[in-house]
């Protein structure tokens, strides 16, 4: 994204958790599958777009903010609960503690499409008791769930799922681990001390927590920032928060992929959706609100 502002947040990001961030975003050796270079990644690219959206377009209204898993701390930096300077040193390191807890053992996630909920919940019971290691990581949308495990519990519980006829259809995901499961307690564990050095601020712009499903406060941001790690997201949960409390009727989704805009749209079909992925995505997002202002 050729924009002089983007950039220094690029240049002064790297600086900051000593990685070439230009370098992984252009993804030549596959670094963007690798969790300890992603996510300083992505939360840098976000929260560069959403400065240049506060240069361009100052009155924007912004109601709430939420971000899925990862997504949460760019809601967090953008909110000024911690300066980014700090924030990317943090994210920095809970990608590191991930990845270290990712190569331990070989996990990873699936989705289901259209879920029958509770009897998905009673037969992932009931594998845990027989010894099985799958669990459900994301409650994304009415009709997307995620689980995790295991590589082979979390295949023969997918078998299960399509011998019941309890999805539509269950896709493996290519990830690095399985996320908000008991994999990553490791990296919960680790992320409770290195949360203890961070000086949080109230935030300005509310933020919903994935884990909670209610406002992160200064006080209560260490422990669901390292609870998050290995308990499942409400995703779906927090968009219907926002709707019903801060009456929003408009999302605006930053960052790779429309994924989230999707998830929303399933949650409340009356929603419009809007996304910024790259710099074109950008230009028409401003001239459309700039043209929407003139009107």
């Amino acid at each position: 994204m050729a924009d002089s502002l983007f950039s220094r947040i690029v240049s002064w990001a790297s600086d900051v958790c000593e990685l070439d961030l230009l370098k992984i975003m252009k993804n030549e050796h596959n670094e963007l599958n690798k969790t300890v270079y992603v996510q300083p990644a992505i939360v840098t690219v976000s929260y560069g777009i959403y400065r240049m959206l506060k240069r361009d377009l100052p009155q924007l209204p912004i109601k709430g903010m939420i971000g899925l898993s990862l997504g949460e701390y760019a809601a967090l930096i953008a909110s000024n609960s911690l300066s980014f300077e700090e924030g990317i040193k943090l994210v920095a390191d809970r990608a590191r503690f991930m990845q270290q807890d990712a190569d331990r053992e070989i996990s990873t996630l699936a989705a289901v499409l259209d879920p029958q909920l509770q009897e998905i919940k009673e037969l992932i019971t009931a594998q845990q008791e027989n010894g099985q290691r799958v669990y459900i990581a994301n409650y994304n949308s009415p009709r997307q769930i995620v689980v995790g495990g295991a590589l082979t519990d979390l295949k023969a519980t997918l078998k299960k799922m399509e011998e019941d006829k309890l999805a539509k259809r269950t896709i493996l995901l290519k990830v690095n681990g399985a996320f908000h499961t008991p994999f990553f307690n490791g990296a919960r564990q680790q992320m409770h001390n290195r949360l203890q050095t961070v000086d949080f601020h109230e935030p300005q712009i509310e933020v919903i927590s994935n884990t909670t499903n209610s406002l992160f406060h200064c006080e209560n941001l260490p422990g669901i920032l390292e609870k998050q790690l290995a308990v499942p997201t409400h995703f779906g949960a927090n968009v219907k928060e926002l709707v019903k409390y801060a009456k929003i009727d408009t999302t605006l989704e930053i960052g790779p992929g429309k994924t989230l805009s999707r998830f929303a749209h399933q949650v409340d079909r009356h929603l419009n959706t809007q996304h910024i992925e790259n710099l074109v995505d950008y230009e028409n997002f401003i001239k459309e609100q700039k043209d929407g202002t003139d009107r």
